[in-house]
């Protein structure tokens, strides 16, 4: 399986941010696997996003679900993120990822894109 990432590499302030990621050589709706996002900002830890899993649920990170969205293509074997009213805080690499379960670790999204990073400025 490979997972890229796509979507524009700088956002200005208070836009939406949106990304996408294409999966290839397996299905989104498999059994048992979760689809994730995970962000590292510069200077900082790995921070998980949100997920959608294989049947279609979705959980956010707390301090980011007010602004998050997480949605899949099955069509197209793509899941996307929007993250709205952006600040310069959410300037970071941006991987979309598989994993096994679904969780808030974001050490736990081993199999990951090579990332994008996306910078939010005027």
């Amino acid at each position: 399986v490979q997972l890229q990432e796509s979507g524009p590499g700088l956002v200005k302030p208070s836009q939406t941010l949106s990304l996408t990621c294409t999966v290839s050589g397996g299905s989104i709706t498999i059994y048992p696997y979760y689809w994730g996002w995970i962000r590292q900002p510069p200077g900082k830890a790995l921070e998980w996003v949100a997920y959608v899993g294989y049947s279609g649920n979705t959980r956010y990170n707390p301090s980011l679900k007010s602004r998050t969205s997480i949605s899949r293509d099955t069509t197209n074997n793509q899941f996307s993120l929007h993250l709205n009213s952006v600040t310069p805080e959410d300037t970071a690499v941006y991987y979309c990822a598989r994993g096994d379960y679904g969780t808030s670790d974001p050490h736990i999204w081993s199999y990951r894109g090579q990332g994008i990073q996306v910078t939010v400025s005027s």
